[in-house]
């Protein structure tokens, strides 16, 4: 090959290089706007979330941290640093549940708190629990762990629980401890 050649073939090579290190397809842009696969679309601080009904307010959640995973086929929201949940009932009386570790399935609108589940009632009750279960919308409250409660009248230890926000009407599984019945009088 000649010099004229190689000259033409460098010449070649320069806007070969040149072009394909100067092209933007976009691909890496986009990439960096789409969130890797288990890693959130985003992440929020000090959050507070309200769940009302015909302008009353039911609850309120707050968290230090909100991971947005909605991005993924099981679209969920979690608070890895802890979350609260302030339940107010019509006389604005409030049941707390606090706990270390919550996720919020947006399909079911189910939240799974875990870890030290802790629900303090208005009335003084105190329960207590690894997981529990609240559906928002249904305002209910559910676990299959087993569970501490106690109050002025019961001191149980139970598994399994289904109950309301307020904590007045429940079901329980298997439970042991103290419960004080009323007894009823016939005339």
């Amino acid at each position: 090959m000649n010099s004229l050649g190689n000259l033409y073939c460098i010449k070649v090579a320069i806007i070969m290089v040149t072009f394909f290190c100067s092209c933007d397809n976009g691909r890496t842009t986009a990439i960096k706007e789409q969130p890797i696969q288990g890693e959130p679309a985003a992440i929020a601080y000090d959050i507070r979330m309200v769940y009302t009904d015909s302008l009353q307010i039911k609850a309120v959640l707050t968290a230090p941290e909100h991971r947005d995973f909605t991005n993924l086929s099981l679209a969920h929201s979690t608070f890895p640093q802890g979350l609260k949940v302030t339940f107010l009932d019509e006389l604005k009386k409030e049941n707390i549940i606090t706990a270390d570790y919550g996720i919020l399935y947006d399909a079911t609108g189910i939240i799974d708190l875990q870890g030290n589940v802790v629900l303090k009632a208005s009335d003084g009750g105190l329960l207590e629990t690894p997981q529990l279960y609240w559906a928002a919308e249904e305002e209910w409250i559910f676990t299959e762990e087993t569970f501490n409660f106690s109050n002025q009248d019961y001191n149980v230890i139970a598994t399994r629980l289904d109950t309301n926000k307020e904590f007045t009407k429940f079901k329980t599984g298997k439970l042991t401890g103290t419960v004080a019945v009323q007894e009823e009088t016939t005339q």
